[in-house]
């Protein structure tokens, strides 16, 4: 295919030299009656080229295809055999794969350490879990991807799950073993579905982690906003293979989807599809030289470590994507929150993440000497100031033994079910019915439908007295929690 083209910009191109109007959504007509203190944050052009996606860019009918083409681009741009576009993020794929491979009253293996939108899919498909836990490292209190034998084990346990989930990368860049873990699965006749939200950048270069179609994943959902540049929603799923329903899958997505798509968010993908193609390689390889001099630049920074091989091992994660830079700074006395909180309040820079003990640090190819200088001229300046921020507030944290909670019924059953409020102190043994998730990353520490236990309640209080945010319960304070009915 012609990867030069990008039918969905094409097409923005020529609706204006058409001077095309319509007496449609949006109400704005094109900016005309946005208030000009909006135009003048906004800028005009965001709102020139807001239009319906059908009866606007395109026919009622969707005739000239722009989306399916720059759709068909995508896929043949990465090596799938078909890709979808959706403006809801990477929540609305990853629920609308679940729902296609599992959806009803199937079972599905999934990682614990999995992202809120997950779990959100649980609840809304009724899909039944099978926990498959992640590897721990208690001395760091940091969990890697399960790996490809904790997978082999789940299904012995659950020869009869539809399927299989896992996230990969993580949000710190780690991965699994792809390939290994697409073997087992197709071995028994069963799909994998790899969140690889973070993984958008990874079919463009071959220092990268390997991509989930290339591990021959069966599909796979990509978040564009998040390494690649497309705004902010912008999500691809591809689909491989034949042991997914391509007709399926895509009324799943039809369900979930919006039915008003953003095409500023559609023509950014197909724009960023093309820059890819033409350009990623190059683009990529020198953000990847940046990312390692500036590795070796934070590294020398006093009590500060940026983790790499400790990450990497048979015990630990298979792959690594460098781009994602995870620095911990508990050897300075303070907690990755009260740096993340400096670094935003006195040199206005803001990281991706932030813990108890570290903070990460998500480049792009889009990031040069210039930013990386920014950013490590800031990390002095935060290591100077250390003994003026104080020491980092206690947290009682888990063993792993005491973070596996029992799971007594399916999320969606606990989530609709009869709940009541009770406080946080009295909430050990009760059965939760909300996500309880320290955001970044959005791993719930809770699901719903767990037996809580003082450990984890523990953690997650005293999280939140250091620092720690929780924004998805009931309330955020955690001075009282949302738990079935007795």
């Amino acid at each position: 295919m012609d990867q030069s083209k990008a039918p969905l910009l094409d097409a923005l191109v020529d609706y204006r030299t058409r001077n095309r109007y319509g007496f449609t959504p949006p109400g704005h007509r094109q900016g005309r009656g946005v208030d000009p203190r909006v135009l003048d944050v906004l800028g005009p052009q965001a709102f020139a080229d807001d239009l319906l996606a059908n009866g606007g860019l395109d026919d009622r009918r969707s005739g000239n295809r722009y989306l399916q083409r720059a759709e068909e681009l995508m896929a043949d741009a990465v090596g799938a055999d078909t890709a979808w576009f959706t403006t809801c993020g990477s929540s609305l794929s990853v629920k609308a794969a679940m729902m296609a491979v599992a959806g009803g009253e199937g079972d599905l293996l999934v990682p614990r350490d999995a992202h809120k939108s997950i779990v959100a899919g649980l609840i809304f498909s009724g899909v039944q879990p099978r926990w498959v836990t992640p590897r721990w490292d208690a001395e760091r209190h940091f969990s890697h991807p399960p790996s490809p034998d904790d997978f082999r084990a789940a299904w012995d346990d659950h020869p009869d799950a539809a399927g299989a989930l896992v996230v990969c990368p993580s949000p710190y860049g780690t991965c699994t073993d792809l390939a290994a873990l697409a073997d087992i699965c197709h071995d028994r006749g069963k799909p994998l579905i790899v969140d690889e939200a973070w993984g958008a950048h990874l079919p463009f270069h071959e220092d990268l982690p390997t991509w989930a179609m290339d591990a021959g994943a069966d599909v796979c959902v990509v978040s564009v906003h998040k390494m690649g540049a497309g705004f902010e929603q912008g999500s691809v799923f591809h689909l491989q293979g034949d042991l997914i329903d391509e007709a399926r899958l895509s009324a799943c997505a039809d369900l979930l989807m919006t039915t008003s798509p953003n095409v500023l968010v559609y023509a950014a993908i197909d724009g960023w599809r093309r820059q890819m193609v033409q350009h990623g390689h190059e683009l990529l390889s020198s953000a990847l030289d940046l990312a390692n001099s500036l590795r070796t630049d934070i590294a020398l920074i006093p009590d500060v470590t940026v983790m790499d091989d400790e990450l990497l091992g048979v015990e630990a994660s298979h792959d690594l994507d460098r781009m994602q830079i995870l620095i911990d700074v508990s050897a300075t006395g303070t907690s990755g929150y009260q740096t993340h909180d400096w670094l935003r309040t006195h040199r206005h820079l803001d990281v991706g993440m932030s813990d108890h003990r570290r903070i990460l640090v998500t480049l792009s190819f889009a990031d040069d000497h210039t930013t990386a200088e920014r950013l490590l001229e800031a990390l002095w300046a935060w290591r100077k100031d250390v003994d003026d921020i104080g020491t980092a507030p206690p947290m009682r944290l888990p063993d792993p033994d005491e973070i596996q909670l029992e799971t007594v019924t399916v999320p969606r059953d606990a989530f609709f079910g009869e709940v009541e409020r009770v406080p946080t102190a009295r909430a050990s043994g009760r059965v939760c019915a909300e996500q309880l998730t320290p955001y970044p990353p959005g791993i719930p520490a809770v699901v719903p439908g767990e037996r809580l236990n003082d450990a984890v309640l523990d953690y997650l209080r005293t999280g939140v007295h250091a620092g720690m945010n929780i924004p998805d319960a009931a309330d955020p304070s955690l001075r009282t929690i949302r738990v079935l009915a007795t």
